[in-house]
């Protein structure tokens, strides 16, 4: 060994992990380690252990490198990490285009532009829903995004998956072409709406929120479809809608699409059945006659089955019932007029007015016997009925024809009178004598 290497010299166990013991009689004031190791401190580490989590997830791994500047590749904005969750927080303040809102559980504010306000900046104070995107090491800043909300794209920065807001310029053969932040794309028609649209031409000159399904930097293609935000719009609202119906309510709907057995309405993110039967008081034979697709409806939830997610809705519960006052209209063993309807096996149904129908049973069709019911009357035919019965809870009418017939008229005593029956006339004397008989001498 040289005289100038001089061994390691040993470090004591007890001075390398001893620990200063806090002492309450001593007037020192403890440090900031030991209060961090002892005290509350523990608390701000499992914050920024929680933010140091979201950070990493969000950065999606990036490398000191990458974060830096010093590779060529970085990460792109708008697009949220997978495992980032939503939190909210108050804004701090507004400062031209950026807005700063406190980040509850963290040391520093996070900062998000002001174009992802539509409705414009918002007020200090309010509170707001947002995820954590990124992490500004310059400015010590949290760098946040607000769910749905678009984001400012270039050819350098736009990917699939971002959510932009796209300038609706005209119509071409399959879509719309639209404008985003200077770069042209296109909207398939089949991914303007969740439903089919018919009519292109009013989406013109309309700012939609999309999101970009193809990026091809090199051909400059881009490709957007607003159903996908609308689909996970939809979904989101079914889930609370579902668990907020009950039988009863009223809810203003769209009509979707229409079958022979009617209707299908969205209410807000939930399909509903208008039967047929339900549409109106009077019989309705073609639904196409009272609603439309697109048309504006309003219904009440008759049924709901949550096992299936399905809805009975009703609109003819919204309209006034001409039964309410049928009874007063219709009184016991009044005649009154209608036209046959509908011929069945036990008699024939006769409209008294649009939506009310009474039932001529087969033996109140005529004074003898009837064997068939089109043998007395027939569909479309004007008949004269006595009223029977009626029962507006239940919606009937029995009706009588037979009772309405004139009653032939009896003949009166003189005519009977007058009829005198022939004379009896006396026996004319027989003149030979009988035969066969037992004779005298």
């Amino acid at each position: 060994m040289n005289e100038t290497e001089k061994p390691d010299t040993p470090t004591s166990p007890t001075t390398a992990e001893s620990t200063p013991t806090p002492s309450t009689n001593s007037g020192k004031v403890p440090s900031l380690e030991h209060e961090q190791t002892y005290g509350g401190g523990a608390r701000f580490q499992a914050f920024d252990a929680e933010i140091e989590r979201e950070l990493q997830e969000a950065l999606g791994g990036l490398s000191d490198k990458e974060m830096y500047g010093e590779p060529a590749k970085t990460k792109k904005p708008g697009v949220p990490a997978a495992g980032s969750s939503r939190k909210k927080g108050k804004v701090l303040s507004v400062h031209g285009p950026d807005v700063f809102v406190e980040v509850p559980g963290g040391r520093s504010q996070g900062i998000l532009p002001v174009t992802q306000f539509p409705d414009g900046p918002p007020k200090i104070g309010s509170e707001i829903e947002f995820e954590i995107e990124g992490y500004d090491n310059n400015n010590g800043l949290l760098l946040l995004t607000r769910h749905g909300a678009a984001v400012e794209a270039d050819w350098s920065t736009v990917a699939v998956g971002q959510i932009v807001e796209a300038r609706v310029t005209g119509t071409n053969k399959g879509g719309l072409s639209v404008d985003v932040n200077g770069i042209r794309g296109f909207l398939p028609i089949s991914q303007i709406d969740i439903y089919r649209v018919e009519n292109v031409e009013q989406y013109v000159n309309q700012k939609l929120l999309c999101q970009v399904t193809e990026a091809d930097r090199q051909e400059r293609n881009l490709v957007v479809s607003r159903r996908n935000l609308l689909e996970k719009e939809r979904e989101e609202m079914r889930e609370k809608l579902w668990g907020q119906l009950t039988e009863g309510q009223t809810h203003q709907g769209i009509v979707r699409s229409i079958k022979e057995f009617g209707a299908f309405v969205d209410i807000g993110g939930v399909d509903g059945l208008l039967h047929v039967s339900e549409m109106s008081w009077q019989r309705v034979k073609d639904p196409f006659s009272l609603v439309q697709i697109g048309q504006s409806v309003q219904v009440v939830i008759l049924k709901i089955d949550q096992e299936r997610r399905k809805l009975s809705l009703g609109m003819k519960q919204l309209m006034t019932s001409p039964w309410d006052d049928a009874a007063a209209k219709y009184p016991v063993s009044t005649i009154v007029s209608g036209m046959v309807t509908r011929l069945m096996d036990f008699g024939a149904f006769v409209e008294l007015e649009p939506a009310i129908e009474g039932l001529i049973h087969i033996s109140e069709l005529a004074p003898q016997r009837v064997h068939r019911v089109r043998d007395i009357v027939q569909v479309g035919q004007d008949v004269q009925v006595m009223v029977l019965n009626v029962d507006p809870g239940q919606r009937r009418i029995s009706l009588s024809l037979k009772a309405a017939l004139p009653n032939e008229p009896e003949s009166s005593s003189e005519e009977e009178a007058e009829e005198v029956e022939a004379p009896v006339r006396p026996a004319r004397p027989r003149t030979t004598p009988l035969r066969g008989g037992i004779g005298g001498n």
